[in-house]
């Protein structure tokens, strides 16, 4: 499973970086990208999808947003978003 790991990871940095500033990705996009189009394999990289989210955030290197507002990495629910911080 840490080879999923990575690979989301860099999934998750690699779509935000394509998406350019301004603009998010959902994170079920970098699950997909990892897992594939079917549910029995990107579903079950979601929670580690926002797992390494929320580091990401806190290391500075993605931001996760809800409703176009920037969250508190250990305090936030529901459906989330992932972009570039600002200057990147």
């Amino acid at each position: 499973m840490s080879t999923d790991l990575e690979a989301l990871e860099a999934a998750m940095l690699s779509l935000t970086a394509a998406r350019g500033p301004g603009k998010t990705i959902c994170p079920s996009e970098a699950a997909r990208a990892v897992g594939g189009d079917h549910p029995d394999g990107w579903g079950p990289l979601m929670q580690p999808a926002r797992k390494i989210a929320v580091r990401l955030m806190k290391e500075g290197r993605i931001v996760i947003t809800r409703k176009g507002r920037p969250v508190d990495p250990d305090d936030f629910r529901g459906v989330y978003r992932l972009r570039l911080p600002e200057g990147d």
